[in-house]
């Protein structure tokens, strides 16, 4: 395995098919099978450690399983809540003993949840574990909390769950969340982002405060539709009004809002939807930031199996499926993500329809602009000239000024600053930083004596940790000013309130801000 990871750094292997042609001549060589990527990566960080190697961040990153993983700037890890009682009648909603309601017992997160009990410490260190086997650094963690109506559950459930999550990540318990919390600030695995998924009525003033507290940053909201009669027929108990106000209560608030939406519905029809997606960013009243696109699935655990099975509902054919979300990536602006396209449910609980193109995504290319698509990943060039983008929109009742760095053509998107600005309708004005993020291979931010010797702070395979975040947040404090604001926001994962501090804001309450000046 040391003589493979040598020629890899002496032809300077940059691809995967410079790595598989390099095993399989040593392979043969030495009359001996192929080294898995794992096994290969151990040795690496031995030599590295023993400094008898050279650290090579190109060859690191290459040995990475499944690299996508942490090709977005940071690794996400996601934790289900125990099954809970659900105010909801929905009736494509599956309901199975022994899961949250909406999820099924063989999709792989509630996998992972039941091995480990529900237990958010056990679940977050399997995932660090994982993880960190198969390569991917880990220091960057975006906690995304699933299962159920988070909003539903107890409190006293709630505040245990989150600090059991920063004490997995901290490698130690404390007494109360707020320590738990303080000590994650220059923890190994920092929470650099923590989403929960909730239901738009729950969504109050008072919930957001307590959302703050427990460190959320994002609120998926499960809005389905935004049409009331559709609403009303899928029995889902709230409609387009809470969803309008519960967007407005969220962004002024600071937080990224992103809306699961559910196209094929009972009563719906692709022109329907097509127009429905075509409202969300032509009206100001939703504009979401991220989107999550789930066709309806029939599942016999849900009611809407009965209607299916009575011909009171029929699903789209695939090549309507297909058209329908080809329309939809279309008409997505360049400042909105495109999280997930289908549920993670095995097509084999899936009883009809083209819900069961689990690879649908993967099938759909060339139709997008979102920054999912844009994100440079791993086409980093370094030599490459970036220039800084402006793109301003109006939203639940304030300015939304989305910065970016990309190249001439913006077909590659390597940072992105969201701010809101709100200076009219008599309130008080007030500019807030909603999201700054560097996207390509995520790296290591702990001090230098707690990484390997030969290990850096930058790497020439990843834009992060070169100064794009810090540029982009100064155009935004510029844009501040020049609006008549003198006091900025930042809504901040505890994780990152360092890298902050550095730059001159301070903790208040629960968000950093700084005051300006010319």
């Amino acid at each position: 395995m040391e003589t493979i990871i040598r020629e890899l750094i002496n032809d300077a292997g940059k691809s995967g098919a410079d790595l598989s042609m390099v095993k399989r001549r040593v392979a043969k060589k030495y009359k001996a099978p192929c080294p898995t990527n794992i096994s290969l990566l151990r040795t690496y960080h031995k030599l590295v450690e023993n400094k008898t190697l050279q650290a090579s961040p190109l060859v690191k990153n290459l040995l990475i399983t499944r690299p996508v993983r942490s090709l977005s700037g940071i690794v996400n890890i996601s934790v289900l809540t125990k099954p809970y009682p659900c105010p909801g009648k929905c009736i494509y909603c599956p309901s199975q003993k022994g899961s949250p309601k909406s999820y099924l017992n063989n999709e792989p997160a509630v996998m992972r949840a039941i091995l480990n009990k529900y237990d958010p410490y056990d679940q977050v260190k399997m995932r660090l574990r994982a993880l960190e086997m198969t390569g991917h650094p880990t220091d960057k963690i975006e906690l995304r909390i699933i299962g159920g109506t988070w909003s539903f559950y107890p409190k006293n459930y709630q505040t245990w769950f989150v600090k059991r999550c920063f004490d997995a990540c901290n490698a130690r318990g404390r007494s109360d969340i707020s320590k738990a919390q303080k000590c994650n600030e220059t923890a190994r695995h920092r929470i650099v982002g923590l989403s929960i998924e909730t239901r738009p009525d729950f969504i109050t003033e008072k919930e957001i405060q307590r959302l703050r507290e427990l460190g959320a940053t994002m609120a998926e909201l499960g809005v389905q539709s935004i049409y009331d009669d559709a609403l009303k027929l899928i029995k889902r108990g709230h409609g387009r009004n809470e969803t309008i106000r519960a967007t407005k209560l969220l962004k002024d608030a600071g937080f990224k809002v992103c809306y699961q939406m559910m196209p094929n519905l009972p009563g719906a029809n692709t022109l329907r939807d097509k127009k429905m997606f075509r409202e969300l960013f032509s009206n100001g009243d939703f504009q979401p930031d991220m989107l999550k696109i789930y066709p309806c699935a029939l599942l016999k655990e849900a009611p809407l199996y009965r209607w299916w099975k009575n011909k009171k509902y029929k699903p789209y054919t695939k090549h309507q499926l297909i058209a329908l979300v080809k329309a939809i990536k279309k008409s997505v602006p360049p400042y909105v993500r495109i999280q997930r396209i289908t549920r993670d449910i095995p097509s084999q609980s899936i009883i009809a329809g083209p819900a069961k193109l689990s690879n649908l995504r993967q099938m759909i290319t060339g139709h997008c602009k979102c920054i999912r698509c844009r994100e440079v990943k791993g086409d980093y060039n370094a030599k490459e000239k970036l220039f800084l983008f402006r793109r301003d929109y109006q939203a639940s009742g304030g300015k939304e000024i989305f910065l970016t760095f990309e190249n001439k053509n913006q077909s590659k998107l390597y940072s992105l600053l969201r701010l809101r600005v709100c200076v009219e309708n008599g309130s008080r004005p007030f500019a807030m930083i909603r999201e700054v993020h560097t996207f390509g291979q995520s790296l290591e931010v702990r001090p230098l004596k707690a990484r390997l010797p030969a290990e850096g702070r930058t790497s020439p395979a990843s834009p992060q940790h070169k100064g794009l975040g810090k540029k982009l947040l100064q155009e935004a404090e510029k844009i501040s000013l020049l609006s008549g604001v003198n006091k900025i926001e930042i809504i901040s994962g505890v994780g990152v309130r360092g890298y902050y501090r550095k730059l001159g804001y301070k903790l208040e309450k629960t968000y950093m801000t700084k005051f300006l000046s010319a």
